[in-house]
């Protein structure tokens, strides 16, 4: 399993997937709608998600590795995003999570980002928001040889 994941996400208050979809001339992998509940009692959401993850198939991918995913998407939909975004009717992020679960993997550490997708980015005037988790034992409670 990666310690990466990457996704591309549209939010708008006021465009359902479907417009969304129809906008950008792709759909996503996954949506959800203005109005829906994620579950009976909770509330009404008040905007519409459209999300395309990018699929490697790399159990190990980097960042880097995922690049040409993104790239393939095309200049089109980048330009498409920016022509959301700059419509005001949605919000684009480009998010990167990254879990780090053994501290002595290189493979773990570190993003790198190419001139191609930071330009790919700047098309879609999309943000980037990168959350990083820390699965790691500190080491602060004793252990039954040394107590």
């Amino acid at each position: 399993m990666s310690a990466f994941h990457i996704y591309l996400r549209v939010v708008s208050d006021s465009l359902q997937p479907g417009e969304i979809s129809m906008k950008l001339g792709a759909e996503p992998d996954e949506s959800t709608s203005i109005g829906s509940r994620r579950r009976p009692q909770s509330p009404a959401r008040s905007h519409a998600t459209w999300i395309r993850r990018v699929d490697t198939t790399g159990g190990d991918a980097r960042p880097e590795d995922m690049e040409p995913v993104v790239l393939g998407w095309g200049t089109d939909l980048a330009a498409a995003l920016g022509r959301l975004v700059d419509s005001g009717e949605a919000a684009v992020t480009l998010g990167i999570v990254q879990e780090i679960r053994d501290l002595d993997d290189p493979q773990q550490k570190g993003i790198f980002l190419g001139a191609d997708l930071l330009s790919w980015i700047a098309a879609a005037k999309a943000s980037l928001d990168i959350d990083q988790y820390v699965y790691h034992e500190c080491g602060d409670e004793p252990d039954a040889a040394h107590p």
